[in-house]
């Protein structure tokens, strides 16, 4: 989706951006005094923030006379279907290269989380579940426990292996409810342990937090994640 999104974006730049003259006039001499060009370096701003967001190195002359002859019906450099197979094999590559990144930072964090958890197993209060979940009681309360099934209600802090916190409902100001079957595995289980009352500290696994995957900007692939959680209530149904 992202580059289908970003080839429109550019196609849309073809038809809006500039014209012959525009193409090679300086800031200096750029006023934009009309809606059209407003409009214009807006969208000059949007496409060359993504391409270069993006990582592709782009000759700026180059893409102006392109818009400038898609725009005045002047004489193509290439034929259409030539183009879009150049932009093809651009994005391939680019996707390629991604996917390779990510796989080594998978591997690269999949081997921390494991030295870390094999280290921090042997810890004063440190237990460890069959599912490899490692857990140590902060507070222990009196209530009841929930099942998969209750929704329960729950202050929570949730960082990396490194400290960097990227998860907080004590920053919110405000605890959250959620269904117990309805997050990762590692809470489903972690928090079914719980009374009421208690606040615990999980040390969860990649494959019981998000995986491969990740999760957002923060949790990249198999990260192994910290939380501590205050179960501060089951909800009546």
């Amino acid at each position: 989706m992202k580059f289908k999104y970003l080839l429109a974006l550019t196609m849309v730049a073809g038809l809006t951006a500039c014209n012959n003259e525009g193409a090679n006039q300086t800031k200096e001499s750029v006023v934009l005094d009309s809606e059209v060009k407003k409009f214009s370096y807006a969208m000059g701003l949007e496409v060359g923030g993504s391409l270069k967001n993006f990582g592709a190195e782009v000759d700026a002359a180059t893409f102006a006379k392109a818009v400038a002859d898609a725009l005045n019906d002047g004489e193509l450099m290439m034929k259409p279907e030539e183009a879009m197979q150049i932009k093809q094999e651009f994005f391939r590559k680019k996707q390629e290269a991604q996917m390779a990144e990510r796989n080594a930072a998978g591997a690269g964090n999949k081997a921390e989380g494991e030295a870390f958890l094999a280290a921090n197993k042997s810890k004063e209060g440190v237990k460890t579940t069959a599912s490899g979940l490692q857990y140590e009681v902060l507070r222990q309360g009196d209530g009841a426990k929930p099942a998969a099934t209750d929704t329960v209600n729950v202050h929570y802090k949730g960082t990396l292996i490194n400290g960097e916190e990227f998860d907080s409902s004590y920053s919110r100001g405000q605890p959250i409810s959620f269904p117990l079957n309805g997050v990762i595995k590692g809470w489903t289980e972690g928090v079914g342990l719980m009374p009421v009352g208690s606040k615990y500290k999980f040390f969860i696994p990649s494959d019981l937090a998000y995986g491969e995957r990740g999760a957002g900007a923060k949790i990249g692939p198999n990260a192994t994640l910290i939380f501590e959680v205050e179960l501060l209530a089951i909800e009546k149904k």
